[in-house]
Parts: C-alpha cells; sequence; structure tokens
C-alpha cells in the first residue's frame, strides 16, 4: 500500500461502539436539569460539538440558554459517561484496522468533537495512547464538525494536505465537514445513520463498520 494518502477518523460510532453510551448520558445531564427531550432528538446530533448540540437541544425545547447552563450539562454529560465506560468496546475490526494502516505505513490520526474527559475513555477502551497517537479532541481546536478544524488541525499534525486525506466517520456532521475542507468522506452504519443520509451528506463510500471497511480497503487506499 502507498503512503499517498491519510485516514482521518472520528472516534465515537466510528472506532468505538459508544454512540448510545453518549445518548443516554445526556438524557440523564437533561433529566437532571429538568428537560424533557426525546432520546432520538438527541441521538441525532451526536457528533456534533458539545456546545453546538447543547445550543440546538435548548433552541428545540425553549429553554433559557447562557453559557453557564451549557458548562454545568457538559459536566453532568461527562459525569454519567464515565459511568458507562465499562460498556464502551471497540467495534469490530477497529484495532485491525489501525494496525494494518500502521503496517502499511499509512498515516491515521483520530479527530473527535469529544472533549478529553469523555474521549480518554474511549482511548483507552480502543487500546490507543493519545502519548504516541496523533489524536485531536474538541478542547484544541475553536470549532467542531460540521465545522471542518478537527480534521484540519489533525491534517497537519500528519504534515499531509487535507485535500489528500480520508475521513472516517459515522454520521452526516462528519461528512459534511469532511466537504468543507475537501477530504474524502468514507461513511460507516456503526453509529446509526444510514446509507442514503451519510451520501446525501457527502460520503463517496459506505461501510458497516471498521471490519467492514478493512474487507475492501483497496477501495479507497491504492495498493503496490
Amino acid at each position: 500500500m502507498r503512503n499517498e494518502s491519510a485516514f482521518l477518523f472520528d472516534l465515537d460510532g466510528t472506532l468505538v461502539d459508544s454512540v448510545y453510551q453518549h445518548v443516554l448520558a445526556w438524557k440523564e445531564a437533561l433529566d437532571a436539569d429538568g428537560i424533557e427531550l426525546s432520546v432520538w432528538r438527541i441521538h441525532r446530533r451526536i457528533g456534533m460539538s458539545g456546545g453546538l448540540f447543547m445550543n440546538q437541544l435548548l433552541r428545540e425545547t425553549h429553554a433559557a440558554i447562557s453559557p453557564e447552563r451549557i458548562a454545568h450539562l457538559q459536566k453532568l454529560h461527562a459525569e454519567a459517561y464515565r459511568r458507562y465506560a465499562g460498556q464502551v468496546r471497540p467495534l469490530p475490526g477497529a484495532r485491525e484496522l489501525l494496525d494494518t494502516l500502521s503496517a502499511a505505513q499509512v498515516p491515521w490520526a483520530i479527530a473527535t468533537s469529544g472533549r478529553i474527559a469523555t474521549a480518554s475513555v474511549n482511548l483507552q477502551a480502543l487500546g490507543v495512547d493519545p502519548a504516541v497517537t496523533t489524536v485531536v479532541t474538541r478542547d484544541e481546536v475553536r470549532h467542531a464538525k460540521p465545522d471542518p478544524d478537527l480534521f484540519v488541525a489533525a491534517a497537519l499534525r500528519l504534515n499531509v494536505p487535507v485535500e489528500r486525506c480520508l475521513v472516517v466517520g459515522d454520521s452526516v456532521w462528519d461528512m459534511l465537514a469532511a466537504q468543507r475542507c475537501r477530504a474524502l468522506g468514507i461513511g460507516l452504519l456503526s453509529g446509526g445513520y444510514g446509507t442514503e443520509e451519510l451520501e446525501r451528506a457527502g460520503a463517496l463510500r459506505v461501510y458497516e463498520d471498521p471490519a467492514d471497511l478493512l474487507g475492501h480497503l483497496d477501495e479507497v487506499c491504492a495498493r503496490d
């Protein structure tokens, strides 16, 4: 496999099976603050930055929005999510996919809308050490998905032009962010979005999960 491109991976729902734990954690946080919201509405926004996520949800419920309230809800969510840490597992083929890319000397990085308080749970479950792996979290960029800042920052750290990167994600927010930085979007169904949704948002290819992508890696990454 020739080193002609780099892979930029989302984390939740892309490499680790954690989307529904996030949904339940947000539900706990909202309930604790007296905000009633259906679970499906929460799920549809997983993958956005926490701040944008909260602004949209609070707008829907006509609740008062203040920076202090958003910060409080984010804290409640992080605390609840850590209680679900024992349920978080790598998605099928995730470790094997990363190992295959590393063995082929294809650069890759992780770019997540999650802050380190929750991303650290997922990285530990995945067996990825941020001290030796390129990981960009929400704490490090001005805007998160659907803005492209996370992927642009990850590409810069890999020293690869973002236009030569393949963004692998499970949500429409990943695909929109990929389009905005002129990277190629690869969608996975493992976060709950459908094929048509991901393709409409710009996905070049859609696979079931990391294992399925690994089995079709020649479709998206050049080989010798």
